[in-house]
């Protein structure tokens, strides 16, 4: 069993920037693929990014060239660095594994077996 703590959430206005934090703990060596989901109220859970337990990494659109995921093996903590934040991307934010690799792909919610709770992000116009 792997249990996903996030934390890093907040309220910040548009243009700012936060970092999400996942810690990860029990048997993390499972975990070749982590990665962040968003869920605004009404809307479906979706992948924001992803990496590999080799470092490899993808993103979604909406996110490119604004978001940087990265994962410190030796803390077994993801993270989630968030610059240029716009109001659409208020949500709900998880963190997710999967004990498979994701090879570049943004895989959708139901290929990923642990979760963690959710941490909110609120952007303010």
């Amino acid at each position: 069993q792997v249990q996903l703590a996030e934390s890093g959430g907040g309220s910040v206005q548009s243009g700012g920037s936060l970092r999400l934090s996942c810690a990860a703990s029990g048997y993390t060596s499972s975990t070749y693929c982590m990665g962040w989901f968003r869920q605004a109220p009404g809307m479906e859970r979706v992948g924001v990014a992803n990496i590999d337990s080799d470092g490899f990494t993808s993103y979604a659109n909406a996110v490119k060239g604004r978001f940087t995921i990265s994962r410190d093996k030796f803390k077994n903590t993801l993270y989630l660095q968030m610059n240029s934040l716009k109001p659409e991307d208020t949500a709900m934010y998880y963190c997710a594994a999967r004990t498979l690799r994701c090879f570049g792909n943004l895989y959708p919610r139901f290929d990923y077996y642990y979760w963690g709770q959710g941490t909110q992000v609120t952007v303010s116009s």
